[in-house]
């Protein structure tokens, strides 16, 4: 199996800065895609970013310019950082990993539990 664990989130004030973290374990062989998802009350689950293995990324062109994905050090682990934060970018945020795991040697994509983002002030 494989697990997904979210961190970071909380209650930031309009223009401040959060950096959520999300680290992949289990049962993997490789994952060729790490991204964050968000969902807002009411409406449905968005893309916001991503990052390949080989390090491209790209985002929603809601947060381009104000937030960054990369790779942390730790090995299956990716960051979003979020900058310039507006009260629309309230939401819980989803890690989801595109994983070839140790079982299948098959890729599956694996979603994390959420973390809440609340930007008010």
């Amino acid at each position: 199996q494989v697990q997904l664990v979210e961190s970071g989130g909380g209650l930031v004030q309009p223009g401040g800065s959060l950096r959520l973290s999300c680290a992949a374990s289990g049962s993997i062989f490789s994952i060729n895609a790490m991204a964050w998802h968000r969902q807002a009350p009411g409406k449905q689950r968005e893309f916001v970013a991503r990052i390949t293995s080989g390090g491209a990324t790209n985002y929603a062109d809601s947060v381009k310019g104000r937030f960054t994905i990369s790779k942390g050090n730790a090995e299956n682990t990716v960051y979003l950082q979020m900058n310039s934060l507006k009260p629309e970018d309230t939401a819980v945020y989803y890690c989801y990993a595109n994983v070839r795991s140790t079982d299948t040697y098959a890729y599956a994509g694996y979603w994390g539990q959420g973390t809440q983002v609340t930007v008010s002030s």
